[in-house]
């Protein structure tokens, strides 16, 4: 039998990663006070550091996503144009190739 798979809050991550950045307990105190593993720790800690930078500058940060989300609109419509001509050019030669 497998055990369901935990699932913390970014606000419970957050905290945790707060107090070990404090350095009042180790990691291996966190850990077992919050009954978690230590390398999850680890993880969100890098993960809070990695993108400590966005907190700084979020003007930055959604200026890039929308930047990002414009690109992915334009490919979109050019996908869907292009599989709209490819759906037509097949119904025709299917028309075409039915015999009288």
């Amino acid at each position: 039998m497998s055990k369901k798979r935990t699932t913390y809050s970014s606000a419970f991550k957050t905290k945790l990663v707060l107090e070990l950045l404090q350095n009042e307990s180790t990691l291996a105190e966190i850990a077992s006070k919050h009954n978690i593993l230590p390398q999850n720790l680890v993880n969100w800690k890098k993960t809070f550091l990695a993108n400590a930078e966005i907190a700084m500058e979020p003007s930055k940060a959604v200026k890039e996503y929308k930047e990002e989300l414009i690109k992915s609109q334009e490919q979109n419509e050019r996908l869907t144009a292009l599989v709209g001509k490819v759906t037509v050019e097949k119904e025709w030669l299917a028309l075409c190739s039915v015999p009288p």
